[in-house]
């Protein structure tokens, strides 16, 4: 109910942001809008994440049509295009750096203010994603981690979120390096879920993104 609510809330007060927006990256670059991309959902099957049976085709570049398990429901979640069109085209699925060249100059503003994200909230209203919970992942990647880490499929027990305890955690999230200890908020996270808990990761977000606000906004003060 909270997700709802405040999915449509959200969509109601950033009406006229998704507006500008929309402008800023049709001025800045050619291609669409918004962008989609398939993700892992939650999974509902009582059995064990790790041993799911399905196959779902995830990567047609070059002809190579690769199978990864359906760790979880697939959804494609929805973004403010931040990077060139057909970004991964020649490289394929990879996870984006800090300095990714692949990223436009209002893609860059629209990931430092998060704002990209917006358009989730549209997964959240359809019931794809929740405000709180682990990040949703790639079908291709997941399948890489789940190889050298088989834990990490016990975080599909949850639906994912837009914000969560291991966000919060771990500013960086371009590295596998640091997958490990993500992998340790999501599942405490799992395993502790309630009302208490969601309002409380949803605090510390809006706390820590009004914080960041505040020090983007001191830093471009003082180089001017």
């Amino acid at each position: 109910m909270l997700d709802i609510l405040g999915a449509m809330f959200g969509l109601l007060l950033s009406s006229v942001l998704f507006l500008i927006i929309s402008v800023l990256i049709k001025l800045d670059s050619p291609g669409p809008v918004f962008y989609t991309q398939l993700r892992i959902g939650r999974n509902r099957r009582k059995s064990d994440n790790s041993h799911i049976d399905s196959e779902v085709l995830t990567d047609n570049r070059n002809g190579d049509r690769r199978k990864t398990q359906a760790y979880g429901k697939q959804f494609n979640i929805y973004k403010f295009r931040t990077m060139r069109d057909n970004a991964e085209k020649k490289c394929g699925p990879v996870l984006a750096s800090e300095n990714d060249p692949r990223i436009t100059k209002i893609g860059r503003l629209l990931r430092h203010s998060h704002l990209d994200e917006l358009p989730q909230l549209v997964n959240i209203l359809k019931g794809d994603l929740s405000f709180v919970g682990p990040k949703p992942e790639r079908p291709y990647l997941v399948s890489q981690i789940v190889n050298q880490i088989p834990a990490y499929a016990e975080r599909f027990r949850v639906r994912p979120g837009l914000t969560g305890l291991a966000q919060l955690k771990i500013n960086s999230s371009y590295s596998f390096d640091n997958i490990p200890e993500k992998l340790e908020y999501d599942l405490t996270y799992c395993k502790n879920q309630g009302l208490k808990f969601y309002l409380a990761i949803i605090f510390l977000s809006i706390t820590r993104f009004m914080s960041d606000r505040k020090k983007r906004t001191l830093k471009v003060c003082r180089h001017s």
